[in-house]
């Protein structure tokens, strides 16, 4: 048992470390999730100019994610609709009206353009790891220059943790990262590219809550017309939340057509004597017009699963953007610096004929040895020491390239080659500038691609929830039927009040069982309902019970006088204690009663007046007090019980 349990811990771990590392949830270097990150090193592979089948990309993509084409094509097309990673040509599905997109045989995609600026593909620069199967290579992550995961958003559940990052605005990050590169205070906000309406007062900078509502036009009070959406809702999935709302007699509406296209146009042509004022709240409340998002910024960082915030990742990209700028800048020193060490032993070796000392050399090894004396006179011009790859290289040159040697040419390369070296030196030293700079091309860059991603779509607006119950009107009517059933679908009987679907109801039988629940649509309590009041504690716990009872063996008789000041849902009590017998529950401050003592010898006294008011308010829990020593028949109250439930 010892080795099962060790085998399905182990199991349980490793399965639980895959499915938040490697499906879940995005790594904070590139924002990316796995799968996400294999299509887009299978578009850099195949990137030739020219829109590819979505379906080839799709297929290509399996070579490094072993979960099925499902999954591929589903993250393709959402990256394709973020538009900075993927151009698109076809059907890739409409955001606003929420229509799926076409198969992937019919539509096509490439690489953008801009996806080669921010993500870092060099392979000398970035880390590139084995495939599942060991035969290709892949990114373990892309080095990313701009925060894609703010850009982005994501969503996702893993093994006891999820992550639920909304998406950003373009611009917005990026000022804000270059605010961060200058020491300057920033702070942002989600932005959808649907619109709406968002709160972001418990925001809490990634890891609290928002509040997100559509936009109304309202000018025709008539007429409602949704011109914008609420974060991560759809025209279709808005239009069946009032679909049920009305068909549960929740809000009060005539028509509604959809004519979203391109952007959201949803018009609720309103019945008479109903205007807008007065349906715009119960679209708030009872459709998702009005939705509250609980957002949390998990991230993969360090290959371990951490939370953070808008602000912290702007400052981890800000810092990062500088060391990706000063790699790329060393290892272009390193190429330029090569390419000088090859132009000047090319320059050397064709200026002072170095080749005419191994014409006459007949081994391979002496041909060596005649090139690297020849350049022993010029080894101070020399950029590096000279090895056996140099010496190959010159001796492949071909003497047509010899021949037409163009010496200025290559004093210019070398010119330039020396300009730019100076210029990566200057650099190196002002890396914070180059981020800067970097960032503020990006912006550029972006406008002119599509000035529309850079726009901010959601409005900050500060307002709160609305709450359901004080939209709710007391509407419904709860009856109670001779045959002892009550509730808002019981037909005939007497109506005891309006109430609304929210309202709770306290319920009491003549018995002294009284029990709290959700207003019923049928429900059986009993033929000899006493007490029924909407569950508020502030109009229960101003009524006074007053409970006579009596002990079933002795016959003594007891009063109670109470309040009812707490409760749990959908259990039964009961007022008197336990295994006594209710004879009157009356809920007046003041009245009198009779009490009927049983006729026995010696016994001239037969009843006793008592008034309630001469007794003490005690607690719920109390056992009562003895009203006297005689045993009790019955009781006879003076005056009328009030009705209650009238």
């Amino acid at each position: 048992m010892a080795f099962v349990k060790n085998l399905f811990d182990k199991n349980f771990i490793e399965y639980a470390s895959y499915v938040i590392r490697d499906r879940a949830i995005p790594d904070l270097e590139d924002g990316l999730k796995p799968v996400q990150r294999r299509i887009m090193h299978t578009l850099f592979e195949v990137d030739d100019g020219y829109f590819q089948k979505v379906s080839f990309i799709v297929g290509r993509t399996m070579k490094y994610h072993p979960h099925g084409d499902a999954s591929i094509y589903g993250a393709l097309v959402n990256l394709a609709n973020k538009e900075i990673f993927i151009e698109k040509q076809g059907n890739f599905g409409n955001k606003f009206t929420g229509d799926g997109p076409s198969a992937g045989r019919y539509i096509e995609s490439r690489v953008h353009p801009l996806a080669k600026d921010f993500l870092v593909i060099n392979p000398n620069i970035t880390h590139y790891i084995p495939n599942y199967d060991g035969r290709d290579k892949e990114p373990e992550v892309y080095r990313a220059k701009i925060p894609l995961v703010l850009i982005m958003g994501a969503e996702g559940i893993a093994v006891g943790m999820s992550t639920k990052i909304l998406p950003y605005n373009i611009k917005e990050v990026l000022q804000a990262e270059i605010k961060c590169l200058k020491g300057e205070k920033f702070q942002i906000y989600p932005d959808s590219s649907t619109g709406g309406l968002i709160d972001v007062s418990s925001y809490n900078d990634g890891n609290g809550k928002i509040i997100t509502r559509a936009k109304f036009d309202t000018s025709d009070e008539k007429k409602i017309i949704i011109t914008e959406l609420p974060l991560d809702t759809n025209a279709k999935d808005l239009l069946t939340s009032i679909d049920n709302a009305y068909k549960a007699g929740k809000i009060k509406i005539s028509s509604v057509d959809n004519f979203t296209t391109d952007h959201c146009c949803i018009e609720i042509k309103l019945p008479r004597g109903v205007y807008a004022n007065d349906v715009v709240d119960s679209l708030y409340a009872y459709t998702d017009c009005e939705k509250t998002i609980s957002c949390q910024m998990l991230v993969i960082k360090d290959n371990m699963p951490v939370s953070m915030t808008a602000t912290q990742i702007i400052d981890f990209y800000s810092k990062k953007l500088t060391l990706i700028i000063k790699d790329e800048l060393e290892y272009e020193r390193s190429q330029l610096t090569e390419k000088l060490h090859i132009r000047t032993l090319e320059r050397i070796f064709i200026e002072e004929r170095i080749y005419k000392s191994i014409e006459t050399k007949k081994t391979q090894e002496d041909v060596t040895k005649a090139v690297y004396k020849g350049f022993v006179p010029f080894k101070d011009e020399l950029v590096r020491e000279i090895t056996d790859e140099d010496v190959e290289h010159l001796l492949q040159i071909p003497i047509r390239r010899i021949s037409l040697y163009d010496i200025n040419k290559n004093r210019a390369e070398v010119q330039a080659i020396n300009a730019r070296l100076k210029e990566i030196v200057k650099l190196l030293k002002n890396l914070t500038a180059c981020a800067i700079g970097y960032l503020e091309t990006m912006l550029e860059k972006f406008n002119s691609f599509s000035p529309a991603l850079l726009e901010r779509k959601t409005q900050i607006k500060s307002f709160s929830a609305v709450d359901v119950k004080a939209v709710a009107k007391s509407d419904l009517s709860l009856r109670y039927d001779e045959k002892g059933y009550l509730g808002t679908a019981v037909s005939g009987g007497q109506e005891l009040r309006k109430v609304s679907a929210f309202d709770r109801i306290l319920v009491m039988r003549r018995n002294g069982m009284y029990t709290v629940c959700d207003v019923p649509q049928k429900m059986f309590v009993d033929k000899e309902l006493f007490f029924c009041e909407v569950a508020d504690k502030e109009i229960i716990n101003k009524i006074l019970f007053t409970v006579i009872f009596r002990d079933p063996e002795t016959k003594f008789c007891y009063i109670k006088r109470c309040r009812i000041i707490s409760w749990i849902m959908n259990r039964d009590y009961f007022i008197a204690p336990d295994g006594m017998e209710v004879l009157h529950i009356d809920t007046r401050e003041k009245f009198s009663f009779t009490l009927n003592y049983e006729k026995k010898p010696r016994i001239k006294i037969l009843e006793e007046k008592f008034k309630a008011g001469d007794f003490e308010e005690k607690g719920l829990k109390t056992l009562g007090v003895r009203l006297c020593t005689k045993e009790v028949d019955s009781v006879k109250v003076d005056g009328a019980q009030m009705e209650l439930f009238n």
